[in-house]
This record gives C-alpha cells, structure tokens and sequence, in this order.
C-alpha cells in the first residue's frame, strides 16, 4: 500500500479565522429576571472591546453592544436599567428610542429600523455564556 500523502497545514492565521471564540461565562441564569435589569459586561467588536449587556425576553436570554444605533451612547446610561416600564422594550435613556427585545430592532425613535448589534448568547446549566458577534452580523 502506497505511504498517504499528508495534507499542507493550513496558515496558522487561516486556521485562527475558522476558530470560533470560546464563550464566556457573564452571569448565573438566575441574574436575569424577566423584562427587568440586564447584565452589563465587555464583549469585542471589530477588534474593539465595547460595553454589552444580556436581558431576558420571553424566557429566552438575548445580548447586545450596548451603542445606541443613533448616536454612539449607552443604552441604560451605567445603570443596568434596559427595559421600559413596562418591561416590553428596550428604550435608549438619551432619546427614548425602542427597540425589540428579541431582534434588537428599532420600532420608534431617530434610528427606526435599524437594528443594535446582536451578540450569539447561550444558557445552559444554570450560567449565560457569550461566543460574540455572529459571524453573519
């Protein structure tokens, strides 16, 4: 039987691009209660390290940069405070913009569709993790 050939490595730059992140773990599952304060923690975005937050919406946990698509401020202002009153949406504190909890779109406000930029967020045994932005957004 003929010896195999081996395969040429790829370039180890090539191969870091193909790796995903590990996810990070930001909180116990229990820290986010339903429609109220988010979790604020750093996450990396074109190659910046940027404010980011994780709320829960409908029982499911979601994760954005926390940058208003209108002007580039936070959201809840330091404050950990995401949601409107009345826990449905998320509203931007420096001009009142809402924003869809589930898909981070904007339905009121100066930014009105567009959209605030999604982190890949996972929950599993009783912690939220972080992988970072989707390779698609």
């Amino acid at each position: 039987m003929p010896p195999r050939k081996r395969k040429p490595a790829a370039p180890a730059d090539a191969a870091a691009r193909k790796r995903k992140p590990a996810a990070r773990a930001i909180c116990a599952s229990k820290a986010l209660a339903e429609g109220g304060r988010g979790v604020r923690f750093e996450a990396a975005y074109e190659h910046v390290t940027m404010p980011a937050f994780v709320i829960r919406f409908d029982g499911k946990a979601y994760g954005y940069m926390n940058r208003c698509m209108h002007v580039c401020y936070e959201l809840d202002s330091g404050s950990g405070v995401f949601f409107d009153d009345d826990g449905l949406s998320l509203v931007c504190s420096a001009h009142g913009a809402t924003f869809d909890p589930t898909n981070g779109l904007c339905n009121f406000g100066p930014c009105k569709g567009l959209s605030l930029i999604a982190l890949d967020i996972e929950e599993t045994g009783g912690k939220i993790y972080c992988k970072g932005v989707p390779e698609d957004g």
